[in-house]
């Protein structure tokens, strides 16, 4: 198999934490010490680990993993489950009390073709953008076609970096993706200079003549975590 067909064929997993009250630092010693290396003896890569920026700072913990294909996920998973290491380091670390407050969200997600996969770490730790966009029926391909027409540039000539862009696989009229910025001033000057960008407006004019593609925009600011791989 070439190696674009590998590449074309690795799923990447987003997912979300949530501790019971007090708990997020016994979650990041047990991702730090132990979590993380176990991840990597069962073939999944460790790619980028997050809390968020206001909402959820005290108890959540967002992360993305990657697996070489969906069947090698579920292997992945099987065998960290049943790794007699797990086992024991999740009981010694729970013997206070449970950390989790509820089950992980977990995405499945593919790359998009024009997605950068910028996972290269800066030389000081940025802030990051976790942003979903929910299109209206049928017009997903209209959203990317508008990423790959020249959104990506803009943001770039804005000053932010592209790191990453995803389709979940089991959500339909979605679009996910990740951009980073120097510090909370630079994204919020990006941001304006962006919107006021006459490029921009002329693309998105010309991307919405048929109707409204994008209905609903969640976004999420996080910050890495000192055991992740991407900062």
């Amino acid at each position: 198999m070439s190696s674009s067909a590998v590449a074309e064929e690795r799923v990447y997993e987003l997912r979300t934490y949530t501790t019971n009250e007090g708990k997020l630092d016994n979650l990041h010693a047990r991702f730090r010490d132990h979590t993380t290396k176990l991840f990597e003896k069962h073939g999944i890569e460790n790619v980028a680990y997050w809390t968020p920026v206001g909402e959820g700072a005290d108890n959540t913990l967002v992360y993305i993993i990657s697996h070489a294909s969906n069947e090698a996920a579920q292997k992945s998973w099987a065998g960290f489950i049943g790794d007699p290491e797990w086992k024991k380091v999740a009981a010694e670390s729970e013997k206070d009390g449970k950390i989790l407050s509820k089950r992980p969200d977990a995405v499945y997600m593919t790359p998009t073709d024009f997605s950068p996969q910028n996972f290269d770490s800066a030389d000081e730790a940025r802030l990051f953008e976790l942003r979903k966009y929910t299109t209206s029926e049928g017009r997903l391909p209209a959203l990317l076609q508008r990423f790959r027409d020249g959104e990506l540039k803009l943001f770039e000539k804005q000053g932010m970096t592209n790191v990453a862009y995803f389709v979940p696989q089991e959500t339909p009229n979605t679009l996910i993706y990740v951009v980073a910025h120097k510090d909370a001033e630079a994204m919020k000057k990006s941001w304006e200079a962006f919107r006021n960008d006459s490029e921009w407006q002329q693309l998105w004019e010309q991307s919405t003549k048929d109707g409204k593609i994008v209905i609903k925009v969640d976004s999420q600011v996080l910050q890495p975590v000192d055991y992740s791989p991407v900062k």
